[in-house]
C-alpha cells in the first residue's frame, strides 16, 4: 500500500508542477520542476524497506535491451547529433528557403511547412522541430501580419505524428522497441502506413480548423533568410546522422546494439567538435552540450525506479489479465491504444511507457505497436501528455502568444476525434501485417 501512496502522490505533484510551476528561477538560473517530485519519491522508495532492491540492481546492471541506461544513452546520443546539425544552421536554412518561396500564399506556406516539418521530425525529433521552427513562425506572423496559431499548431501536431515512423523519433518509441527487441527495419516496415494515414488525417483536420485564417493575405514583406552557419559542421553532423540511421537499420545484421552504434557516433562527433572548437576558437562543443535534454535523465531513471517498485505489486498483472479477457486480438489492440492514450494525459507519456512495458510483458506485437502510437499521439490532447507539449507551451508564453491550456485542450479534442478513424484503420492494417 505504501508503494501505491508514494507513487500516486509523486505523480500528482508532478502534474501540479507541470501545470502551475513548470520553471523554478533561482537568481539568474532556471530549472524545470517536473522531475523533482518523482526524484524524491524514487529516493524514498530506495531508502524505505518496501520491496526487494535486487530487482533494481538487476535492471540497471543487466545486459538486456530494457536497461534504462542503454535507452538513455541511445536517446541522448541521437539528440546530440541532431542538435549539432541544428547548430550548423541546416534547419534554419531550410525553413527560410521555404518561407521565402511560399510566403505569397498562406495555404501554400501552410502545406509546404507541414511537409518540411514532417520530414525533419522523422530524422530528428519533435523537440528539435519545436526549438528550430517556432522562431521562424513567430517572425513570419509578425512581419506578415497574420496569426501564428495555425502554423504553431501545425508544427506541434506534425512533430507528434511523424515521430511515429522511426524508433528514434521519440524516447517512448526507443523504450518499447528496445524492451521488446523489435528490429529497426521491422519497426519501420510496420509503421510506414499508419504514419502516413495518421499524418494525412492530421493535416486535413488542421486545414479545416484554420481554413478561414489561412485565406487571409500575407502582408508583403522582405524576409531575410538565413544561410548555413558552418558548412564543415553541416557536412560532418549530417553524415553522422545518415550513417547512424543506416547502421541502426542494419543493427541485427551487423551484430551491434543500437545504443552502442549511437554512442560511438556521438563520441566521434564529440571528438570532432573539441578539435574544431580549438581550431575555430569557438565553443561548438559547449553550445551543443548545453542544449542536451539533461532533465530527462533524472526523470526517466526516477520513473523507472517507481515502476520497478510497482512491479512487486499485483497492479500490472491485474491490468494485463483484465485486457486479455477480451479474447479478440484487434479489440485488445484498440483497448491498449485508448488506455495508453488516456494514461499519457494523466501521468505523461514517458512514465506511461515504462509502466506499459510491464503490462505488455508477454503480449502481442499489435498491442505493443498500439501503445507506441498512443505514446506519440498522447501529446495532442493536453500539454502534460508529453514533455514536448510542456516545452512548447513555455516557448509560446515566453513570446507572449495567447494560447491557453484550455485552447490547447479544445483543439486537442477536435484533432483527437478526427484522428480516431485513421488510428483504428492503422491498427487493423498492423494486425493484418503481423
Amino acid at each position: 500500500m505504501a508503494i501505491y501512496i508514494i507513487s500516486i502522490i509523486a505523480i500528482l505533484l508532478m502534474l501540479i508542477c507541470i501545470i502551475f510551476k513548470p520553471i523554478l528561477k533561482i537568481g539568474d538560473k532556471s530549472f524545470s520542476t517536473f522531475y523533482l517530485p518523482v526524484l524524491f519519491a524514487a529516493l524514498l522508495l530506495i531508502i524505505l524497506p518496501l520491496f526487494d532492491k535486487k530487482i533494481l540492481i538487476d535492471s540497471f546492471t543487466s545486459n538486456s535491451s530494457i536497461n534504462p541506461i542503454k535507452i538513455l544513452v541511445l536517446f541522448i546520443s541521437i539528440s546530440m547529433i541532431s542538435i549539432t546539425l541544428d547548430e550548423s544552421g541546416f534547419f534554419s536554412f531550410l525553413a527560410s528557403k521555404f518561407i521565402t518561396r511560399f510566403k505569397s500564399s498562406q495555404i501554400k506556406l501552410f502545406f509546404s511547412l507541414y511537409l518540411l516539418i514532417s520530414l525533419i521530425t522523422i530524422f530528428t525529433s519533435n523537440d528539435i522541430v519545436i526549438l528550430t521552427f517556432t522562431p521562424f513562425i513567430l517572425y513570419l506572423a509578425r512581419r506578415g501580419n497574420i496569426s501564428a496559431i495555425p502554423y504553431l499548431v501545425l508544427e506541434f501536431i506534425a512533430g507528434n505524428t511523424y515521430s511515429i515512423l522511426l524508433e528514434i523519433g521519440n524516447p517512448t518509441n526507443i523504450y518499447l522497441s528496445q524492451a521488446f527487441e523489435i528490429p529497426f527495419f521491422n519497426y519501420l516496415c510496420v509503421m510506414i502506413i499508419p504514419t502516413i494515414l495518421i499524418g494525412l488525417s492530421s493535416v486535413l483536420v488542421l486545414y479545416l480548423m484554420f481554413r478561414k485564417e489561412l485565406k487571409k493575405e500575407i502582408s508583403d514583406f522582405e524576409f531575410y533568410g538565413t544561410e548555413i552557419k558552418d558548412k564543415i559542421l553541416l557536412y560532418v553532423s549530417l553524415s553522422h546522422l545518415i550513417l547512424v540511421i543506416i547502421l541502426m537499420a542494419l543493427s541485427n545484421i551487423i551484430g551491434f546494439e543500437m545504443w552502442l552504434i549511437t554512442l560511438i557516433f556521438a563520441g566521434s562527433l564529440t571528438i570532432f567538435l573539441i578539435a574544431y572548437s580549438i581550431i575555430k576558437r569557438k565553443d561548438f562543443i559547449l553550445v551543443t552540450y548545453k542544449r542536451l535534454p539533461y532533465n530527462l535523465i533524472p526523470f526517466i531513471l526516477s520513473m523507472f525506479v517507481i515502476i520497478m517498485a510497482l512491479t512487486t505489486t499485483p497492479l500490472f498483472t491485474n491490468i494485463s489479465s483484465s485486457i486479455d479477457k477480451v479474447g479478440n486480438s484487434y479489440l485488445e489492440g484498440v483497448i491498449y491504444f485508448f488506455s495508453a492514450f488516456i494514461s499519457c494525459n494523466v501521468i505523461n507519456n514517458i512514465p506511461m511507457t515504462i509502466a506499459y512495458s510491464n503490462i505488455l510483458d508477454g503480449s502481442s506485437l499489435l498491442n505493443i505497436y498500439s501503445v507506441i502510437i498512443a505514446s506519440n499521439l498522447g501529446a495532442i490532447l493536453l500539454p502534460v501528455g508529453a514533455l514536448a507539449g510542456i516545452m512548447w507551451m513555455k516557448i509560446l508564453k515566453d513570446n507572449e502568444i495567447k494560447y491557453s491550456f484550455l485552447d490547447f485542450f479544445k483543439n486537442g479534442v477536435k484533432i483527437t476525434l478526427a484522428l480516431i478513424p485513421s488510428v483504428l484503420l492503422s491498427l487493423l492494417i498492423i494486425s493484418l501485417i503481423l
